[in-house]
């Protein structure tokens, strides 16, 4: 089930797709640079095809649940013009909180890991989806049809936005100048995908950066004069790299924590919701604790005051 308007979005959406793509495999080869690997590219787009195969299998699902609670909206915004604004910000604000559940909740994460995956970090990485995530997304949005916003609408901005957020994986593109100020742009979005210490789960929102700023996410980049280059993937890569690996590693993971005889009930359920790298015996490392050893072991002052 999918609106006319997705559908004309896709077709304007494609052309340009194909033509940042082309333009940054270009740019690399005159350059010499590795910003492509043909086994990475396929990757990202059976993971895409994935993606939309269970997005499309369960849009009627979460649309109808949006319906049910669009009958029950509490808010009737007139102006044209200041509906599709406050839905574009009510679901970025949104959006916010999913990407952040995903990367503060092992469960989740589970999920989205995939799209960090990567070592590369280009225009196709983008769509390098989060294979199950429509599943749960759709729970993240339930507020927007209490407020008034139309099924059908939710899903056409939040499509409009990802066009976007696909935009912005790519090092071709240096700072946007004012932009920095209000937009997730490819300069923070780098951070994101970053596996440095300092870098990891920062700069969170898909488009405007002001939800990081609010909330104590955001990250600018440091240059490589004060601290290390940018590392993309996972802190631990991939042992393997097949589809089913790719998707299901951290959920073979989290089955294997789930049996062990040493630890009791309360901390199997910690394995599962507490962030990434939670362990009852401290093992292993969240983010913080990663940030928190990097800070205490480096002599720069100026990487400690940036790190959170």
């Amino acid at each position: 089930m999918s609106s006319i308007r997705e559908q004309f979005l896709l077709m304007l959406a494609m052309p340009l797709y194909l033509l940042v793509i082309g333009g940054e495999m270009i740019i690399s080869q005159i350059r010499h640079q590795q910003t492509y690997t043909f086994k990475d590219t396929v990757q990202n787009l059976y993971l895409m095809l994935f993606n939309s195969g269970v997005d499309f299998l369960f849009r009627l699902v979460y649309l109808s649940i949006w319906g049910y609670c669009y009958q029950y909206k509490l808010v009737s915004i007139e102006s044209s013009i200041g509906y599709w604004l406050s839905l574009v910000i009510a679901l970025d604000f949104c959006y916010y909180w999913l990407h952040r559940a995903d990367h503060s909740c092992r469960l989740f994460w589970a999920v989205h890991v995939t799209h960090h995956s990567s070592e590369k970090f280009n225009f196709t990485v983008g769509f390098r989806s989060s294979v199950f995530e429509p599943l749960y997304r759709f729970l993240f949005f339930l507020p927007l049809p209490f407020l008034g916003f139309k099924p059908l609408d939710i899903a056409f901005v939040y499509s409009a936005c990802q066009i976007w957020g696909i935009l912005i994986h790519t090092e071709k593109v240096g700072s946007l100048g004012w932009l920095e100020y209000v937009l997730v742009t490819p300069t923070h979005h780098r951070v994101h995908h970053a596996s440095n210490p300092l870098y990891l789960d920062k700069n969170i929102g898909m488009l405007l950066i002001w939800w990081d700023k609010l909330f104590g996410t955001f990250q600018p980049a440091v240059p490589e004069s004060e601290y290390q280059a940018f590392r993309y993937g996972l802190t631990q890569p991939l042992q393997q790299e097949t589809p089913a690996h790719i998707v299901f590693h951290e959920w073979k993971n989290i089955y294997q924590d789930l049996v062990r005889k040493d630890i009791d009930w309360k901390q199997k359920w910690h394995y599962i919701w507490k962030p990434p790298g939670w362990s009852h015996d401290g093992s292993r490392k969240t983010s913080e604790m990663l940030r928190r050893e990097e800070q205490n072991s480096s002599p720069a002052p100026s990487i400690s005051a940036r790190t959170y």
